[in-house]
């Protein structure tokens, strides 16, 4: 902007004004404005400016704290300004709600810009950009890519060619295929392959059930995202991940598709408990993000008939010491039934995921077989095994799973998994849990 102006610009960050002795930060705001004084026409940027900019009277020190000095010698400062002295103030930060609000009055930081992550066609125009220096194979789908990465920002697109451009050079290709990006998206997205990992076969078929549980559910079920690929590999915190692509980035969240979304999350427990008999601590990431999904239906969307057209803030941070001598927007008995609406929510949910995999008992035991053989299966892959498992009675699994995975199922590699295949204990049928070892 400045380049555009024709004017010279200063550059400071929120934290250069802070000090351990009071009044420094003031006396630096003072030379700051000077300086700008003197060139007459200039642009000022302070990046960071929630460092600075904090709400006052949060109950975090009084009037002589350093930050609010500060903060006040800059207010000060900003109404000083006249039409003919041509100093225009921008400053940047990610907590916009946090800042005082006089600094967003008329006159000062009037005008706020806000830089949202980009959608599926700005991800695209990123991706161009990336990879202009590449080398790029035909078969690499960017659109796809593109549609694939939700919520990444334009560093992360930046991190996601690099990755795979990284996968490109160990596989000792001299072009970026598609595979490489696939491979890099799920080394962002999963986490890291723990190669060093050995699972217990019994680990394994929990595992595989499990996995095989929520991509069921995924398939199956009709407002869910789209399946792309289940792996029972161990990335990151995890020891499988099933992972969905949505067909177009969302912006508001329907109660069909939020009901679907919490059956999915239930697939992988509830799957033990079908094959098996009992649970295992493998789904608490799943419990604690179907909780936290379901408290925001009835708390803040008003998807509860009990509660009604009602809505309650979520509770905010401490530190901003806004909430900490304020009484609880809502009385006792209200919590009481805040707590049993979600817990019936989660119920109702568990239940239909009871039916789900009921219902598609053969293809869940398919996919957990494919599974165990080998490792990593895609969204179609487990599509085409679950409608092969709802036309009757299986015979013999191999044969099903060759069918619907094709020449993979004669040992072939795809993407990072590596195929193993199962001894003849683990392949006997799983249809009764006493087939299986107990966990």
């Amino acid at each position: 902007m400045a380049g555009e102006a024709g004017v010279p610009f200063l550059s400071v960050t929120g934290s250069d004004f802070m000090e351990m002795f009071v009044g420094v930060g003031a006396s630096r705001v003072r030379d700051l404005f000077q300086s700008a004084r003197k060139m007459g026409r200039a642009i000022i940027f302070i990046d960071e400016i929630d460092s600075i900019g904090r709400k006052r009277g949060a109950g975090l020190g009084g009037g002589h704290d350093e930050r609010e000095q500060t903060l006040n010698q800059m207010l000060a400062e900003m109404d000083g300004f006249e039409a003919t002295e041509g100093i225009v103030m921008m400053a940047a930060t990610n907590r916009p709600d946090i800042l005082d609000p006089a600094l967003l009055r008329p006159g000062r930081f009037d005008r706020q810009v806000v830089v949202p992550l980009p959608e599926a066609d700005d991800r695209l125009q990123i991706l161009n950009v990336h990879v202009r220096s590449k080398k790029i194979a035909a078969d690499v789908d960017l659109p796809l890519i593109a549609r694939g990465s939700p919520g990444m920002s334009g560093a992360d697109l930046a991190n996601l060619v690099n990755e795979a451009a990284l996968f490109a050079v160990r596989s000792e290709s001299d072009q970026i295929r598609m595979i490489h990006f696939e491979n890099a998206r799920d080394r962002v997205l999963m986490g890291q392959r723990r190669e060093s990992m050995v699972m217990s076969e019994e680990e394994r078929q929990i595992t595989a059930y499990h996995e095989a549980g929520h991509a069921v559910c995924a398939a199956v079920l009709p407002h869910a995202d789209p399946l792309h690929k289940v792996t029972i590999i161990p990335r990151g915190m995890a020891l499988g991940v099933t992972m969905t692509l949505p067909e177009e980035d969302r912006h508001t969240l329907r109660r069909d598709y939020l009901d679907d979304m919490l059956v999915m999350r239930m697939g992988g427990r509830i799957a033990e408990e079908l094959v098996f008999g009992v649970s295992s601590s493998g789904a608490a990431d799943d419990l604690a993000g179907a909780t936290e999904f379901a408290r925001r239906m009835v708390r803040e969307w008003g998807m509860s008939e009990r509660i009604g057209p009602m809505a309650w803030r979520s509770a905010g941070q401490v530190f901003l010491g806004d909430e900490m001598m304020t009484n609880r927007e809502y009385s006792d008995e209200t919590a009481r039934v805040i707590d049993e609406e979600v817990a019936e929510i989660l119920r109702a949910q568990e239940n239909r995921c009871r039916e789900v995999l009921t219902k598609h008992r053969n293809g869940l035991d398919l996919v957990a077989r494919a599974l165990l053989e080998h490792e990593t299966i895609s969204g179609e892959e487990v599509g085409r095994l679950v409608e092969l498992g709802d036309e009757g009675p299986i015979g013999d699994p191999r044969d099903i799973i060759g069918a619907a995975l094709g020449s993979r199922s004669s040992g072939g590699t795809r993407g990072t998994a590596t195929t193993t295949v199962a001894s003849s204990t683990d392949l006997e049928e799983p249809d009764t849990p006493e087939t299986w070892p107990a966990p």
